[in-house]
């Protein structure tokens, strides 16, 4: 039997647009289709197309955007694109009328998109362009700058599925213990009574009665937001994510952090120094513990179902329940792999390489323009650091001596700061862009 709930055909925020950079192709995975986001230079809007030369199937994201025509040029051989994926050039073409005459064979395959709220949108079938633009995309109403809210946003690829992601998100009672010092504290945690308001193929929405007032939603396939208010309910901050499917084992979590309150203070944190200290730690709280979960979910589950490898006997795990439930009813508890030709493994391998598992640089800093900037420019100062230090030393020893308590001290002084300044960037600002261990027994 088909399932109810056809993947495909929704749309899926793959990025936030200030990640982008329109000078060249990125390369993104969604639903297991490698596909390229690119910029034509007399376009305001990025495109995305199957990462795919339709001459000899070379990655166009390896490509480069013609000077002269502002089109996509695969590298291979040279041929461009327009921003609909029409081949507007083939080097090797003994005449014009090859080009013009085989356009429809000639395309590259381009898929809706759209640009709101700060990212950008895709819809992965470009056989339902109409139903695209029918349909309507999952926005946040945390996310309107029109009634207040201000925000910010982080993007991490992870080492686990998507249902995995979706579960834990829509799991609030693990907070306090997998990100203890972080935003939760072992010692506050209470129970988290969560009541299903509605529950439909498309939306399940929830509600806790426990310290603020909470509401979580759930618009499959991507947006699982939680929506806080206190006092007479107008100072309201939301965390809104967007769980992607990537392939068997991956996803990517594009989240958002709004509020419409103390807005004065917003941009005064950088958003790399919020990466580095706090986001990037709560996935890395996440990600040593739910790699491991999965596994043995998938190692039960050959021989039994979710509702007997857990153990979920509290209000609190209502929602995860009403989640895989859902995911049961509408999808056959699997996802559309199958449709693109990737094969799911036997058994996802269980990985405990903290630092592979935990690779911050190849998971965040690489896609992330203020992360990948800021660590630019921490390299940067430790090589200015170092060579004042060492030009410094030298310079003083070669002063007369006479000067060197006069000059010479203030100088080694500087140097000393700066050689420090050197140390704190190099081991404790500078791996903070790559690699964190995390050890919940430490914490």
């Amino acid at each position: 039997m088909k399932p109810e709930f056809n993947f495909f055909q929704h749309w899926y925020p793959i990025t936030p647009l200030e990640d982008l950079d329109p000078k060249q192709p990125t390369a993104v995975t969604l639903l297991g289709l490698r596909l390229v986001i690119w910029k034509p230079k007399s376009s305001e809007t990025f495109q995305v197309f199957l990462d795919q030369c339709p001459h000899r199937l070379a990655p166009l994201s390896e490509g480069r955007i013609d000077n002269e025509t502002g089109n996509l040029m695969c590298s291979y051989h040279g041929w461009q694109f327009d921003r609909q994926g029409i081949c507007t050039h083939i080097p090797q073409a003994e005449n014009p009328e090859l080009v013009s005459n085989n356009q429809k064979n000639l395309c590259a395959k381009a898929l809706p998109v759209r640009q709101e709220q700060d990212l950008l949108w895709v819809w992965p079938d470009a056989k339902s362009s109409q139903q695209a633009i029918d349909t309507p995309l999952p926005l946040s109403p945390k996310l309107d700058a029109s009634k207040g809210f201000v925000w910010s946003s982080f993007v991490r690829d992870l080492e686990y599925d998507w249902q995995t992601l979706v579960e834990n998100v829509a799991d609030p009672s693990h907070v306090h213990f997998s990100h203890h010092g972080v935003q939760g504290d072992r010692k506050k945690a209470v129970p988290i009574p969560i009541k299903i308001v509605q529950s439909t193929p498309n939306l399940i929405e929830a509600t806790t009665s426990s310290g603020l007032q909470r509401t979580i939603t759930f618009e499959p396939p991507c947006r699982l937001e939680y929506a806080f208010s206190f006092g007479d309910g107008s100072k309201q901050f939301g965390l809104i994510t967007y769980c992607v499917p990537v392939s068997p084992g991956k996803s990517r979590v594009v989240a958002y952090f709004s509020r419409n309150f103390a807005k004065t203070f917003h941009g005064f944190k950088p958003r790399w120094w919020e990466h580095i200290t706090e986001r990037n730690l709560v996935i890395d709280g996440d990600m040593v513990l739910l790699m491991q979960q999965e596994y043995f979910l998938q190692q039960k589950k050959s021989t039994t179902s979710w509702k007997t490898a857990y153990q979920l006997p509290t209000n609190a795990d209502r929602l995860v329940i009403e989640f895989r439930n859902w995911f049961d009813r509408y999808c056959h508890g699997q996802l559309p792999w199958s449709e693109v030709g990737t094969n799911v493994p036997a058994t996802l391998n269980i990985n405990n390489d903290h630092q592979q598992i935990l690779d911050r640089y190849k998971q965040h800093t690489q896609h992330c323009s203020s992360c990948r900037k800021a660590l630019l420019v921490v390299q940067r100062l430790q090589a200015v650091l170092l060579i004042y230090f060492t030009i410094t030393v030298c310079a003083v020893a070669l002063l007369p001596d006479g000067l060197q308590w006069k000059l010479g001290l203030p100088l080694i002084v500087t140097a000393l700061i700066g050689l420090g300044a050197y140390a704190w960037l190099k081991f404790w600002l500078s791996p903070r862009f790559y690699f964190v261990d995390y050890i919940h027994a430490h914490r």
